[in-house]
């Protein structure tokens, strides 16, 4: 069977993540291959200090991703993509979505940037005994409650972006375990919401005489491979407003992007690791057993399956660097030079290479928002040099590259250091990896270990939702999600892994160290520029 015959049989998958600079669709067949990719591009908004989209950009924007897909493949293919075998659904982890009982929104959304819930987070982590970053669903549901904001009173749903939208297509309350867990704390025995942990969230709640409880308006946790519902014809009308696609099709349940980069780095099995590298920076690193105490620096989340997981999530990643890349473009421009975005980026990741292990003695913080590891709630944009600094093209773009994994680094030092994780491999993903023996380079500098790409790698968490979805539908009776992936997807991928170099180690070490004191300067940023 030809691609174009798989594509009309609907032996396909698709999955659509919403990240935080683009939402992405990809089409793939049931061995994973891509058939077809749809992108729409977008931007978060800070709008009284609360980093949104609208509902109106996020409804568009899925429609035109969609739409994007669906022209790709009536080009490629000659094709009207009428149906699918599967759905997924996948978008950033963590944040807070507010809905009534006739599913109007309450509140504005607010993503994973926001750092507005320090009092909630510190409350709950010392009754929970439990790390809750400031960023999960259930530290700024309690924070609305602090904050006495009236809508609290009228809840039905609080959900993430990924499940809401799940609902939108299938009407069902539900969510995929990992993206669960960015809302609150999950028992991985049980594979659900901690039970111990509910009842001390609803007895601290019960003063505020809510007519509900927290489990009444999370959704219902679901593990990969697990029911999800099926597309309704509202559902279908929604997503292709062409009218053309068809209900029916079954869907696996909304994950995060967390879970999704670790289903397309396949790191979903004990002693591996991700990193995913883009707007935001994460590491994630299936573990074998808890860890020793509670760090506010590391989140605790679990694999689409269910496995512990621990996570290093820095709020902020390439988005200085982009803007940078940007003005070189503009520059560029200016001088009667017509350069591609992509070349761009390709030829100052490059020229980084030229550059010094320690940066010629640079300094950089791409903080556009509150960075939680290193407990800063606002960001400032920095670029630091003393007057013997090396300051030159190739240097500058090494520190940006550096300063990208800066914050996830201290976390996974935790893990490697002090609690003494072991680690057979770590993968990369997302489009700092996207240049070729540049990102990897310096992630395996950083982690002093080898780092592996797959070739499949800039598809990210698209592929890694679609691959889900391809799971709910195909996999054999009894089969796991990580032997899935392990024996029936990645073994007929390639990809590279790159050692790490001992200079740049060393490097990396000497820019780390800089970093950390220069958080003084970044905190003295903060402070100085109110305007």
């Amino acid at each position: 069977m030809n691609k174009k015959e798989r594509i009309i049989s609907g032996k396909t998958a698709l999955g659509i993540e919403l990240g935080s600079t683009r939402i992405k669709g990809v089409l793939i067949d049931l061995q994973g291959n891509v058939l077809g990719v749809g992108i729409h591009d977008w931007e978060n908004s800070l709008i009284d200090n609360i980093w949104t989209y609208s509902l109106e950009e996020i409804h568009t924007g899925i429609q035109n991703c969609y739409a994007s897909l669906k022209k790709a493949v009536q080009d490629t293919y000659g094709v009207t993509l009428q149906t699918v075998g599967s759905i997924g659904i996948s978008a950033m982890m963590h944040g807070y979505m507010a809905l009534d009982r006739d599913g109007n929104q309450l509140a504005p959304f607010q993503t994973w940037r926001n750092t507005n819930t320090q009092k909630a987070a510190d409350e709950l982590t010392e009754l929970f005994d439990f790390n809750i970053p400031l960023r999960w669903t259930a530290a700024h549901l309690y924070q609305r409650i602090l904050d006495g904001e009236e809508h609290t009173a009228r809840l039905d749903y609080v959900s993430t972006l990924s499940a809401y939208i799940h609902r939108k297509l299938t009407g069902k309350r539900v969510i995929g375990i990992g993206d669960a867990a960015g809302m609150f704390p999950i028992d991985s025995d049980t594979c659900d919401y901690d039970a111990t942990m509910l009842e001390k969230f609803n007895k601290l709640l019960e003063p505020y005489g809510f007519s509900w409880k927290a489990e009444e308006i999370f959704p219902k946790v679901l593990v990969a491979g697990e029911d999800a519902g099926a597309l309704t014809p509202e559902g279908a009308a929604f997503l292709d407003v062409s009218g053309e696609l068809k209900a029916g099709i079954p869907l696996c349940p909304p994950e995060g992007d967390a879970g999704t980069g670790m289903t397309a780095t396949n790191s979903v099995a004990p002693r591996t690791g991700n990193v995913s590298a883009g707007t935001s920076t994460f590491a994630m690193i299936v573990l074998e057993k808890k860890l020793g105490r509670v760090y506010r620096e590391i989140d605790m989340v679990t694999t689409p399956a269910g496995f512990p997981c621990a996570m290093s999530h820095a709020n902020n990643g390439t988005s200085d660097l982009n803007a940078w890349v940007g003005l070189f473009g503009e520059f560029a421009e200016l001088m009667g030079i017509k350069a591609a975005p992509g070349e761009l980026f390709e030829k100052l990741y490059t020229e980084s290479l030229k550059g010094d292990p320690i940066c010629g003695g640079l300094l950089a913080y791409g903080y556009y928002s509150g960075e939680n590891i290193t407990m800063l709630n606002e960001g400032r944009l920095a670029f630091l040099r003393t007057p013997e600094s090396r300051f030159s093209l190739a240097n500058f773009m090494r520190v940006h590259l550096y300063t990208s994994l800066g914050a996830v680094k201290l976390g996974l030092d935790i893990l490697m250091e002090d609690e003494k994780v072991k680690v057979e491999r770590i993968m990369g993903h997302g489009g700092f990896f996207k240049t070729r023996g540049v990102g990897q380079r310096y992630l395996a500098a950083a982690v002093n270990a080898p780092v592996t790409v797959m070739d499949t790698a800039s598809e990210g968490g698209a592929w890694g939702i679609a691959l889900l979805a391809a799971y709910l539908i195909d996999r054999k009776p009894g089969e796991k999600l990580e032997e899935y992936l392990e024996n029936r997807i990645f073994t007929g991928l390639s990809g590279e892994t790159v050692m790490p170099d001992a200079k740049d180690t060393a490097g990396f070490q000497i820019f780390m160290e800089r970093y950390k004191t220069g958080l003084s300067v970044e905190k003295a940023a903060i402070e100085a520029m109110n305007w």
